[in-house]
C-alpha cells in the first residue's frame, strides 16, 4: 500500500456534482473579514501550488513522454496509488471543519508522496521541494484558520512521516510519478472549489 493509505480512508470519487455545495449552511462565516481574508489568500496560494504541479507535469510530459492519463491506463500502479477524499467538501450539508480537515490530511498525505517525485526528478530538486513546503505550509495555514474560528483540528505531526511509494522498476517509478502529480492535482482542484464556494457565500 502506498503512503496515503497511512493517512486516508479509501478513496471516493472527487468528480461527484458540485452542485451539492450550493446551499451550505454557513452563514455565520460569511461575514467575517478575517475569515473571507483568509480564503482570497490560501485562493490565491492554492492557485500557486496548483501552477507548480503543472510545472512538475509538464517536466513529465517532455522528459519521460507521460503525457496524458488516457493513454496509461492500461499501465497504471498495482496496487492503484490512493487518492485524497474530498467527499465532505462536495455535500449539501457542507461542514467547514470536516472539509478542512479533510483538505488538510490530503495535504499531509501528498506532501509524503511527492518524495517519491523527488526520487523520479531529482534535478528538480528545488521545485519539488518548494511544493513540499508550500503543501505543509497550506495546511498550517488551515489549521490556524480552524483554530481561530473554534474549531475542533486534529494535529498531523510532522516527525511521523510515511515512506513515498516505492515501485519495483523505473518504468513504474515514472507511471507512478505521473499519477501523484495527477491525482494531487485534482485534489488541488477540488479544495480550491471548496475555498472558491465559501469566499463566495
Amino acid at each position: 500500500m502506498c503512503c496515503l493509505t497511512h493517512v486516508l480512508a479509501l478513496a471516493l470519487v472527487l468528480g461527484a456534482s458540485w452542485q451539492a455545495l450550493h446551499g451550505a449552511p454557513l452563514a455565520e462565516l460569511s461575514g467575517d473579514h478575517d475569515f473571507q481574508l483568509f480564503l482570497h489568500k490560501n485562493l490565491e496560494f492554492t492557485r500557486k501550488i496548483r501552477g507548480d504541479v503543472a510545472a512538475l507535469q509538464r517536466v513529465v510530459c517532455d522528459t519521460f513522454q507521460l503525457c496524458t492519463e488516457e493513454e496509461l491506463q492500461l499501465v497504471r500502479p498495482d496496487p492503484p496509488l490512493m487518492q485524497a477524499p474530498l467527499d465532505q467538501c462536495l455535500k449539501r450539508g457542507f461542514q467547514a471543519e470536516v472539509c478542512f480537515s479533510q483538505i488538510r490530511a490530503g495535504l499531509h498525505a501528498y506532501q509524503d508522496s511527492l518524495g517519491a517525485v523527488l526520487q523520479l526528478l531529482p534535478e528538480h530538486t528545488a521545485l519539488v521541494e518548494t511544493l513540499q513546503l508550500d503543501a505543509a505550509n497550506l495546511s498550517t495555514n488551515i489549521q490556524q484558520q480552524m483554530e481561530d474560528l473554534g474549531l475542533d483540528t486534529v494535529t498531523l505531526p510532522a516527525e511521523h512521516r510515511s515512506p513515498p511509494p516505492a515501485f519495483s522498476t523505473d518504468f513504474q517509478q515514472q507511471v507512478g510519478g505521473f499519477f501523484i502529480l495527477a491525482n494531487f492535482q485534482r485534489f488541488l482542484e477540488t479544495a480550491y472549489r471548496a475555498l472558491r464556494h465559501l469566499a463566495r457565500l
